[in-house]
């Protein structure tokens, strides 16, 4: 069956629009209860064991993007995660259902661009705790899994999408 704007249809699970926005709403309220948290246990650059071996917590403020690029840009950045986080609603309102690992990646996307983006305007820094042991990796937060998430989530998105009938 084809949609009104001649592309069709994925079989499978649909997720509502507010469902989409309520999974947003989640991850920014993890996002940021994580971050209050984090700032009323260690002082920053203190470090405690979370997962031994694994993760532990190390409170760091950081004015850059992932992996630290662009750092001290935090205007910049704060601007781009505003436009992101309009252009993601946007993208959400515009359909009233998506397909599943669409509707996930646009979730977790918005919600993540939104919970960085408040530490940007509001604090001029984004705070970053979660520190994997045993690699070499940047410190990071729940804004940033939820990001990492969407990535995925497009991904297999791309992957598992249904072809139209090729043309002959």
């Amino acid at each position: 069956m084809s949609r009104q704007d001649g592309q069709p249809r994925r079989s499978g699970l649909l997720l509502r629009r507010g469902t989409v926005l309520v999974l947003s709403a989640l991850m920014v309220i993890l996002d940021q209860l994580s971050k209050h948290w984090i700032k009323i246990m260690l002082r920053p650059g203190e470090s405690t064991p979370f997962i031994p071996g694994l993760l532990q917590l190390h409170l760091v403020r950081n004015t850059g993007a992932a992996f630290s690029l662009f750092t001290g840009a935090t205007p910049m950045l704060g601007m781009l995660s505003l436009v992101v986080a309009i252009g993601v609603a946007i993208w959400i309102w515009r359909e009233p259902r998506h397909d599943l690992w669409m509707g996930l990646a646009l979730g977790f996307l918005l919600g993540g661009t939104i919970g960085n983006g408040i530490d940007r305007l509001r604090l001029g820094h984004v705070i970053d705790f979660l520190e994997l042991v045993p690699i070499q990796f940047p410190v990071f937060n729940w804004a940033d899994v939820a990001i990492n998430f969407a990535v995925l989530c497009f991904i297999i998105d791309a992957l598992t999408q249904r072809k139209g009938p090729r043309d002959a």
